[in-house]
C-alpha cells in the first residue's frame, strides 16, 4: 500500500511537515508519526491509510508501487532495487 519511507519522501518533495500532513489527510499528528516510525509497509486501519494516501495525491503526489510504471509526467525520484548481498 504505503511504506514509512515513501511518507517521509513524499513530505520532502512536498516541503511539508507531518502536522501539515495530518491535516491534509485529516488524521492526527500521532498518527502520522506511527506511521512513519514504521519499518516497511505501514500497518494501520485501511480507511486511515487511504486518508493519508489521498491527501498526498490531492497535493501532487504519484505513488509508485514496486514494479509498476509512472503514470505521471515531470520529474521524480525512485529508489532502486538494492544490489545483492
Amino acid at each position: 500500500m504505503i511504506s514509512s519511507a515513501q511518507m517521509r519522501a513524499a513530505r520532502a518533495l512536498l516541503g511539508i511537515d507531518q502536522r501539515t500532513l495530518a491535516g491534509l489527510a485529516g488524521v492526527s499528528l500521532p498518527t502520522i508519526q506511527r506511521m512513519e516510525a514504521s519499518h516497511g509497509t505501514v500497518r494501520g486501519v485501511v480507511g486511515t491509510l487511504m486518508k493519508v494516501i489521498d491527501g498526498l495525491e490531492a497535493a501532487g503526489i504519484e505513488l509508485i508501487g514496486n514494479d509498476q510504471p509512472s503514470q505521471g509526467k515531470g520529474r521524480g525520484v525512485r529508489l532502486k532495487e538494492p544490489p545483492a548481498a
